[in-house]
């Protein structure tokens, strides 16, 4: 049980954590989609507002509309586009994602909506701005270049830096892109940077901020401080649950030990320790139980030690008066008949207690049920010779007789069952065995009086006695039938009664399981 139980504990937060870690990450992109919006409109705002601050952009900047599909965008464009506009009219920079890339757009000094299409946005805006900024600095006469450059990198938020020497060059492969194109992108450790080079040769490099990170270390804080948060509240919530359902079964414990035998735990609806309630009301049953068969054993002992006592104490009163040797002898076997009885009782108290207790320790081992009940059968016409007891096995029982059983006990089950209906019986006990590949089952059949049907349960009572045929003059103390269903019981099997159609008394029957539960074979 605790290995299922914590399995089931684990199997819980692990799908809680599952649950967690998809909730985060819903979650993580949501935000990322919105961070990212907000990111690369703030990256293209320095280019944008440039663009909408020149008088005819479109026409300064010419260029840039075979390359990045710089134009006017109509209104028409953006009739599906209400907030675009709204935003627009604001006079903010607008970024629409879409499955060639982002639109950038934002509105012109003539109230026009100039358009930038980018299919890698970090890339082609770090180039358009350098772009710009080299077209800026070759009409600046080189005396003023330093004061331009200031100018233009606070604009465009760009790092300007004038090659001065070899030092500062990037690779080789950069350099030659510079000079068959006129520009070349390249990164360097993280960061976005474009070499340009101007009309005299010089050579210009622009930084631009880095790139958007989704991996940012303030959105894995947050995500982390969740999902912490989360599982630490589910915890504390199925900690407090275990927790809850722990106090139900101590209080019901203290209850009981105050003597409270009918306290139960209310197992309620399935919990993670439903199986823990239902063994402790399964041992509270127990426990109820064995207090009342203590309790009615002393009464019921009590009750059948007094008929013996008091014939031996009469004897042995007796014996004082007897003048013959004879007297004295009959009242001597009378007091040794006493004393058989008492060591009778004994015997069977005992070995119902021991079985109501827990059960002795059974070593289920493989052994001939058929061979049990002959040597039953024959054991039973010696002790009632006046009786007609048989045995009835067919062939296929023979083929399937070994069993795994307790064999002394077994016998002592059948030999009760015989014996009980050796009492009542007119002149005939039948014992039937059959054995299948599943099952093991006896039934002894008598034809005398029959139990009614509403005591057929009673039978199996300790110290029960029936009225009518079977009074206290057919002799035991009402443990024999107790003890064979306890017997039953220990083999995981069943005995009951009904009634015999084919003799018409009692039939009483024992069914158990061929073969060993596997847990006991482990």
């Amino acid at each position: 049980m605790p290995l299922k139980f914590f399995l089931k504990l684990y199997a819980r937060l692990a799908g809680l954590t599952a649950l967690v870690i998809l909730l985060c990450s819903v979650l993580f992109v949501g935000m990322n989609s919105v961070r990212s919006q907000f990111w690369h409109e703030r990256f293209s705002d320095p280019l944008m507002r440039w663009l909408a601050s020149s008088p005819a952009p479109e026409q300064q900047y010419h260029w840039l509309a075979s390359r990045y599909d710089f134009r006017v965008v109509g209104t028409e464009e953006l009739s599906g586009y209400p907030v675009v506009r709204e935003r627009l009219g604001y006079g903010q920079v607008v970024a629409i994602e879409g499955s060639l890339g982002y639109r950038f757009l934002v509105t012109g000094l003539h109230g026009e909506a100039l358009q930038f299409r980018a299919s890698q946005p970090y890339r082609d805006i770090a180039e358009a701005s350098a772009q710009i900024l080299r077209i800026h600095l070759d009409v600046v006469d080189p005396e003023e270049r330093e004061e331009a450059v200031r100018q233009l990198a606070d604009g465009l938020n760009l790092s300007v830096l004038r090659i001065q020497g070899s030092s500062a060059l990037p690779d080789d492969e950069v350099l030659e892109r510079v000079a068959s194109q006129g520009s070349a992108f390249y990164s360097r450790n993280g960061v976005g940077r474009v070499l340009v080079q101007l009309s005299d040769g010089e050579l210009i490099q622009a930084s631009v901020p880095a790139p958007f990170n989704p991996w940012a270390w303030p959105v894995i804080l947050l995500m982390l401080v969740i999902s912490g948060s989360v599982l630490a509240l589910a915890l504390l919530f199925v900690v407090r649950n275990l927790d809850n359902n722990l106090r139900k079964v101590e209080s019901v414990a203290v209850r009981i030990a105050r003597g409270e035998m009918g306290a139960r735990v209310e197992a309620g609806e399935s919990t993670i320790v439903a199986r823990l309630f239902a063994a402790f009301n399964g041992m509270a049953e127990h426990i109820q139980r064995l207090v009342n068969v203590q309790r009615e054993m002393i009464h019921a002992v009590s009750h059948e030690l007094r008929t013996p006592v008091a014939r031996i104490r009469f004897g042995v009163q007796m014996i004082e008066d007897c003048e013959s040797q004879e007297a004295r002898q009959k009242q001597l076997d009378g007091i040794d008949g006493d004393i058989q009885e008492l060591d009778e009782l004994i015997d069977e108290i005992l070995t119902y207690a021991r079985l109501e207790q827990g059960g002795p320790v059974f070593s289920l081992e493989e052994a001939s049920v058929t061979d049990i009940v002959r040597q039953v059968v024959a054991e039973q016409k010696i002790v009632r010779p006046a009786l007609c007891i048989e045995g009835e096995i067919d062939e296929s029982t023979e083929l399937l007789a070994m069993a795994d059983v307790e064999p002394r006990y077994i016998h002592r089950a059948v030999q009760n069952l015989v014996g009980n209906a050796g009492r009542y019986a007119s002149g005939k006990v039948l014992v039937r065995c059959h054995i299948d590949e599943e099952h093991c089952r006896v039934d002894v059949e008598d034809d005398g009086p029959g139990i009614p049907e509403d005591e057929w349960e009673k039978v199996f009572t300790a110290f029960a006695r029936l009225d009518d045929s079977r009074t206290r003059t057919s002799g035991g103390y009402g443990l024999g039938l107790s003890i064979v269903r306890r017997i039953l019981y220990w083999h995981n099997g069943q005995a009951f009664v009904s009634r015999s159609d084919s003799l018409g008394g009692a039939r009483f029957s024992l069914v158990w399981p061929r073969r060993k539960p596997l847990e006991q074979n482990e």
